[in-house]
């Protein structure tokens, strides 16, 4: 499947094509417009100047085989030259792979590294691997984790992969997130289910967080309590929903803030972790379940956390044996890094 080409200074009519069968309008947009800020895409998704069959649409539209979709002019920026992967990143990389096949990569993301390049980061994640494997025509996130947020992420190979996959995520069936949590305080055990509406908003000084509001949408969070000691608590939490900082706004609505949450933290838990020597967000994508959409094979994959978050744990009287019954399900395959 090759990338339609347009002129972005004119009008285009651009026709769906099977590869492309499914995907969200925004989504489509950001593949066709290759460089385009996605503030950019969104605009013009919602000032109406992006048509689906001469008809208006909204960012989560899902075009099919054969719709026309009009594509206003736009102006791109010159593209920026991607910097090559440095010998320590490709080995870190490399490292990292938990599962691949011919649809799709799992990686175990480290902490600090950016999924994608934007806003002053020129080398995330998935412009990292485009590099290192020239000859993959087709390399796109299935979905997001925060640049200070570690472990699970999927890279699809295929639109066909990366189409169903997202069609679970949106539909909430067929693949399960889970992720370790390392908070502030006692965490109530008979605390399993939170269920609160959350808003995107800004702060006075322009800053973009998340609040609790019933102007909100609708968000689910399932959690579980691991073990607690001292100052914290370790948690596994499951977003049955995926709303940008779901966990960490989730948790803080219960009087718990994520070690490490610079964005959510006041001064008093911030002094705690640094005398605690705390120094990262301690959130974690630990497991992830779905099923693959090329073969129908059920896959559970678990990142191990790594030795910095290990340890912070275990200075906190947190540790656990993550490879305990207790805590294993019984999967028909399972890959483990």
């Amino acid at each position: 499947m090759s990338r339609p080409q347009i002129d972005a200074s004119k009008v285009s009519m651009v026709t769906v094509d099977d590869g492309n069968d499914g995907q969200r309008v925004d989504n489509f947009l950001i593949y066709l417009l290759k460089g385009a800020p996605k503030t950019l895409v969104y605009r013009i998704i919602r000032k109406g100047e992006v048509r689906v069959n001469k008809g208006r649409v909204k960012a989560d539209t899902r075009i099919k085989t054969g719709d026309i979709v009009r594509v206003p002019p736009v102006r791109l920026p010159d593209a920026a030259e991607v910097p090559d992967v440095s010998p320590a990143l490709q080995g870190i990389l490399d490292n990292s792979i938990l599962y691949e096949d011919d649809g799709l990569i799992a990686v175990n993301k480290p902490h600090g590294l950016a999924v994608h390049g934007g806003s002053g980061v020129s080398l995330g994640l998935i412009e990292a691997l485009r590099k290192l494997r020239p000859n993959h025509e087709f390399l796109e996130l299935v979905h997001r984790l925060d640049r200070d947020t570690s472990g699970v992420i999927l890279v699809a190979k295929k639109r066909k992969v990366l189409t169903v996959l997202q069609k679970m995520l949106v539909d909430k069936k067929g693949i399960r997130k889970r992720y370790l949590a390392l908070v502030h305080g006692r965490w109530d055990k008979t605390t399993t289910d939170i269920r609160l509406p959350l808003l995107r908003t800004e702060r006075k000084s322009g800053e973009r967080i998340v609040v609790v509001s019933e102007e909100g949408k609708s968000c689910h969070t399932k959690t579980r309590l691991l073990a607690a000691a001292g100052r914290y608590s370790l948690i596994e939490a499951e977003p049955v929903t995926g709303r940008t900082h779901q966990i960490r706004v989730h948790t803080l609505s219960q009087g718990h803030i994520i070690a490490g949450d610079e964005k959510y933290s006041d001064r008093i838990e911030a002094l705690a972790d640094k005398e605690s020597g705390i120094r990262r967000l301690c959130l974690h994508a630990w497991r992830l379940s779905f099923t693959n959409p090329l073969n129908g094979e059920k896959l559970h994959l678990e990142a191990t956390p790594d030795k910095e978050l290990r340890n912070i744990f275990r200075n906190a009287g947190c540790e656990v044996d993550l490879s305990s019954k207790y805590l294993t399900e019984s999967p028909s395959k399972e890959i483990t890094k």
